[in-house]
């Protein structure tokens, strides 16, 4: 028995501002595009079913031309794989926040699809011995909270949901996918044929029969900690996870990925001048294999200060900026100096960061709203303002 396991397509994610020639956001393109391969690999796998964990969309009302392509490629699965059954539950970012807001997710029920979009649902498919349990978002904020156990006579019992389980992140939420719903240890100890998790663009075994699938593509606020946890993992690319639930073995099915993603090695420029600097980055980007043509570039540069970026040759990076399709000169000012407090010990002044960190914590938030998220994610916005004016300064 086999099961393709399909996690956050996010179909009509835009990013950056360039437009294909017919005059569509190229990365909603490139999002589209990583579906259909996974859709080809599926077909090709011809599983006995088929689950796709949440977020099939990137916001509750999705692009026309984002609602097109789900209906067709989820007709392309349904003529190939003729009665296998395909679940699709909603994740946190196709759940309207309002109910009396209507998902999108109802015109999946008439094209044949098993969907759970608010509350959960289990489908039974007696003809494989198989249940599939198939948890929402939206279901793990009910009261009282559902319970997440097997039910009925199948000898395959699976569960689909959408969330982030303990420990995940530990104390590194960089690459964190913030608003998603927050499970236990006591909501996962079930004894499950398969767990197939949604919501961590990583793909990642949770722990045994357990497995998050991973996004398709890079649509997360940071695709530069997702390609650092995926080279740690020693993974390469995206893709969707095939699992053979008699040996409870999940193997990985990658995809081409339609873009290429480069986080060139970080350079420090302490005690170099503009023109130092300007020959380094120059030696980083010229040393890219196969360029950076259409890729998504990021060059880190810590320790720069304010002369020395206004000073680079702008002109270069900005032509650096059009040869790609994003280029992000990432560029760090120094750590403040140290001075003396006014007790007469040595110290330093806090930064804007912390500054406003500081404030964020004071904050009194509305309920199911996370603190430590809230914190990290006004410190990022802050970073990216301040990046924006440094490249401005050029």
């Amino acid at each position: 028995m086999r099961l393709a396991h399909l996690a956050d397509p996010h179909l009509g994610f835009r990013q950056f501002h360039r437009l294909t020639e017919r005059g569509r956001n190229q990365r909603e393109v490139d999002v589209a595009l990583a579906f259909t391969r996974a859709v080809d690999g599926v077909i090709a796998a011809r599983p006995d079913a088929v689950v796709v964990a949440g977020d099939l969309f990137h916001a509750v009302r999705p692009t026309n031309s984002a609602i097109l392509h789900a209906v067709q490629q989820f007709h392309r699965l349904r003529r190939a794989l003729g009665d296998a059954p395909i679940v699709v539950i909603a994740g946190n970012h196709d759940t309207p926040r309002s109910t009396d807001t209507t998902s999108i997710f109802g015109l999946l029920h008439e094209i044949g699809l098993h969907v759970a979009d608010t509350s959960a649902r289990r489908f039974t498919f007696p003809e494989r011995d198989l249940s599939i349990f198939a948890v929402p978002h939206q279901a793990m904020f009910e009261t009282p909270r559902v319970a997440l156990e097997p039910a009925g006579p199948e000898r395959y019992q699976v569960l689909v949901i959408h969330g982030e389980t303990p420990g995940l992140f530990g104390d590194d939420h960089s690459a964190a996918e913030p608003g998603g719903a927050h499970l236990s240890d006591d909501d996962l100890r079930a004894n499950w044929t398969y767990v197939a998790l949604g919501h961590y663009h990583v793909q990642h075994e949770v722990r045994e029969r357990q497995w998050y699938a991973g996004a398709l593509e890079y649509c997360s606020p940071n695709p530069w900690g997702e390609l650092r946890e995926e080279r740690d993992a020693k993974l390469k690319g995206k893709g969707w996870l095939l699992v053979d639930l008699d040996a409870g073995v999940a193997h990985r099915r990658a995809i081409e990925p339609p873009r290429r993603f480069l986080d060139l090695p970080w350079l420090d420029a302490k005690e170099l001048a503009a023109p130092e600097l300007d020959r380094l980055i120059a030696d980083a980007v010229t040393n890219v294999a196969a360029g950076i043509a259409g890729a998504v570039v990021r060059q880190v540069v810590r320790n720069v200060a304010r002369p020395v970026a206004r000073e680079l040759d702008h002109a270069r990076i900005r032509a650096w900026k059009a040869e790609a399709l994003h280029f992000q000169l990432d560029l760090r000012r120094p750590d403040t100096a140290a001075r003396q407090s006014a007790s007469g010990a040595p110290g330093r002044p806090e930064t804007l960061p912390e500054t406003l960190a500081s404030y964020l914590r004071e904050r009194q938030l509305p309920p199911g709203i996370e603190p430590g998220r809230f914190v990290q994610r006004g410190v990022e916005l802050l970073a990216a303002v301040e990046r924006e004016a440094l490249g401005a300064e050029g």
